[in-house]
């Protein structure tokens, strides 16, 4: 499944929007804040899974275990193609 497809099917889009912040911030600024990151894949899949607090604002991003490590590197690897 590709990355946008997996966005879709684990609502992600509920709170991220590509090009527009929502409850989360948007895709392409995400993939702007860690462009040049070699480490981006494993620390993009790790918050997805594990969830986070303090990078974005006040909302916590809620850990999301239901996706597997697979999907949040794929899911990591397609928000880093969205530049703006």
């Amino acid at each position: 499944m590709t990355g946008e497809a997996l966005a879709r099917a684990r609502t992600c889009l509920a709170c991220h929007q590509v090009n527009r912040k929502q409850v989360g911030p948007s895709y392409q600024d995400v993939a702007a804040r860690f462009a040049g990151n070699p480490d981006a894949v494993p620390i993009l899949a790790n918050a997805i899974r594990k969830g986070g607090r303090g990078q974005w604002g006040a909302v916590p991003m809620p850990a999301q275990p239901q996706v597997s490590e697979a999907e949040a590197a794929e899911l990591a690897r397609w928000i880093l193609t969205l530049k703006p």
